[in-house]
């Protein structure tokens, strides 16, 4: 096999530490098998001294694969693993720990659960808040950082502390240990035990790690001392690549790792293989414009190819059709649905792009699940006042808006199963203020009764104050109150695309049993477009690529506002743009529910005139 000399530098690299940089598409997969390789079969080193570390399983499986395709099989004693599975067995030999002794993802679900119940927290969006909880502790235990010093993003900190303690306890009491635990605990026994440490040295003479841009400072410190005294340490990675922050990963690392090793060999392997010129040029153009990174010239083996084509729609309706209309052209033209990628930020994002595929009969296939717009807490609530103006009067309906805004209503004064106002009026018949409140409740649904969708959605929203009761909850998650207000732009939207609520209704149903059966249809057949995020598509190539929504706000997210955000931000963007191999197309609107909307400020930087 004929190398790039890039390439060849990185796989015949002799002793001690090596950075390799490996832009997107440049093959790094193929750098790091055949140096394990070369290590073996030329430089004489024993495959059990050799240990390959990937980020997930699927990986660790996919480069074990490829190599003993390369050796047919004759190095069966390589060690291929994650860094948890690799970690786990050093504590395995110190500690005798057993499989079982790691806790399943839905035990930490349910002791969060737990806490909320005993603190009494109101949560609406428990599907969102419980793992981005789970997540801030593996933050925080994965940064060794002292909770003093955390500001939450999810709660006040009184409460992100209780539920921190309140999890480790239950942890400790069930003598369970999480992953971030097992970096943790590994850490500390190697700097405990220089014998214990020694020796995991002594097998581990020649450590490989990929996608080195998303090691974390636990991570980093433990392969440290296993890669002494020889720092045999391989690296390859793309600090360009790096989008997991809010997981602890840090491109700071890999930004450093020439201050840690300054005797370390680097490359770059600048050729991208995948893409056409103008979508690796284009794709640098606007990584470019982040200040912490190595700064690298990449170049196109395929040469010239489409220009990246931009596109603006005059509001996401006519950005989806024309989406959907390009996807059947490229059908036409003889494209299988497979080659084609459409990306987003979000999950929230491509409700009416699923929406319309669904109306044509496109097939997809959908790497993350699609929330459904109508049963978000939000669109709940909303719907729950409808219903109830529509005469539901069970209880379960009525406990989803009789304090949402906060009218100070009591669960006790609806004790029935059916609820009855005038019960409840009597139940505060010495509170006069009481009693009001729960007659203009009354009017309000009567005034609700017979609206159209839209007008009923823009009257709960308006009149009833639920706008306001969204922005104090915003502040109570501290999180911007326009996501929530999106949420119920969305069911605007949506809602005005019907007369009557029954017709409305029955979208919501025939919309929940069509994602159901996508749902289904996904476990058994993998065929159609490919709808992800762009986090989901790190990794992946397609002949077409469509980025969805590149509007300020979305991409960049509202929620990055410090200069390294942003630069996530970038990266991802970055990321999402090297996807594609011959046809790259980003579309944005220029209006959203009747607002005005800023294209995203990379669509300027790469085009270059920044308009």
């Amino acid at each position: 096999m004929a190398f790039h000399p890039s390439q060849e530098e990185a796989i015949r690299h002799g002793d001690g530490p090596m950075m390799v940089l490996a832009g997107p598409g440049s093959g790094k997969t193929t750098v790091i098998t055949h140096r394990t390789r070369y290590l073996i079969q030329e430089k004489g080193v024993d495959p059990s001294n050799i240990l390959v570390i990937t980020f997930t399983r699927a990986a660790a499986r996919e480069m074990k694969e490829r190599f003993e395709a390369l050796t047919e099989g004759n190095s069966p004693r390589v060690s291929f693993g994650t860094f948890h599975s690799v970690f786990f067995t050093i504590l395995k030999y110190a500690y005798r720990y057993q499989a079982s002794d790691i806790v399943r993802e839905e035990q930490k679900i349910r002791y969060i659960r737990e806490m909320m119940e005993q603190y009494q927290l109101e949560i609406e969006d428990e599907h969102e808040f419980v793992p981005a909880i789970l997540s801030e502790i593996s933050l925080v235990k994965s940064e060794m950082m002292s909770l003093d010093h955390y500001y939450s993003k999810n709660c006040s900190e009184a409460v992100f502390k209780k539920l921190y303690e309140g999890y480790e306890e239950r942890m400790r009491r069930a003598g369970l240990l999480d992953f971030d635990d097992m970096l943790v605990m590994c850490c500390q026994l190697l700097d405990q035990r220089p014998d214990i440490l020694k020796a995991w040295q002594n097998k581990f003479r020649y450590i490989l790690i990929d996608e080195f841009q998303d090691i974390n400072k636990v991570q980093y410190e433990i392969v440290r001392k296993l890669a002494l005294p020889g720092n045999n340490l391989f690296i390859v990675g793309d600090d360009d690549q790096s989008v997991y922050r809010f997981r602890g990963a840090r491109p700071e690392i890999m930004l450093g790792f020439l201050k840690d090793y300054p005797e370390a060999g680097t490359v770059l392997l600048g050729t991208n293989y995948r893409s056409t010129r103008e979508i690796v040029d284009t794709a640098g153009t606007l990584i470019a414009h982040n200040k912490k990174r190595y700064e690298k010239k990449l170049t196109a083996a395929k040469g010239a190819g489409k220009p990246v084509q931009t596109c603006m729609s005059r509001d996401p309706r006519e950005e989806t059709l024309r989406i959907v209309g390009e996807i059947q052209d490229y059908g036409a033209a003889g494209y299988q649905l497979e080659d084609i990628a459409v990306l987003y930020r979000t999950n929230l994002n491509p409700r009416l792009l699923v929406e319309r595929l669904m109306e044509y009969n496109i097939p997809f296939t959908m790497k993350d699940s699609l929330p459904n717009l109508y049963e978000h807490w939000v669109s709940k609530n909303i719907l729950a006042y409808i219903r109830a103006a529509r005469g539901d009067r069970k209880r379960s309906n009525i406990l989803g808006i009789i304090n949402r805004p906060n009218r100070y209503i009591s669960r006790d004064a609806l004790e029935d199963g059916e609820v009855s106002w005038d019960k409840v009026k009597s139940f505060y018949q010495d509170k006069g203020w009481m009693v009001e409140r729960v007659e203009q409740l009354e009017y309000d649904l009567l005034m609700l009764k017979d609206m159209a969708p839209v007008a009923a959605v823009n009257y709960i929203r308006k009149a009833v104050g639920y706008d306001d009761y969204l922005k104090e909850y915003a502040q109570f998650r501290r999180m911007k109150a326009e996501e929530l207000l999106d949420m119920a732009d969305q069911l605007k939207e949506s809602a005005g695309g019907f007369k009557t609520m029954e017709a409305w209704f029955d979208h919501m149903e025939e919309y929940k049993s069509k994602l159901m059966e996508q749902a289904r249809s996904q476990k058994e057949v993998r065929e159609g477009v490919s709808l992800m995020t762009m986090h989901s598509s790190k990794g992946l190539e397609f002949r077409v690529v469509y980025i969805l929504d590149a509007n300020e706000g979305i991409t960049p997210h509202r929620k990055a506002v410090l200069e390294e955000d942003l630069e996530e931000e970038r990266r991802m963007f970055y990321v999402a743009m090297t996807r594609a191999k011959e046809r790259l197309h980003v579309h944005y609107a220029a209006e959203r529910y009747g607002k005005k909307q800023e294209r995203s400020r990379f669509i300027g930087e790469y085009l270059k005139q920044g308009k």
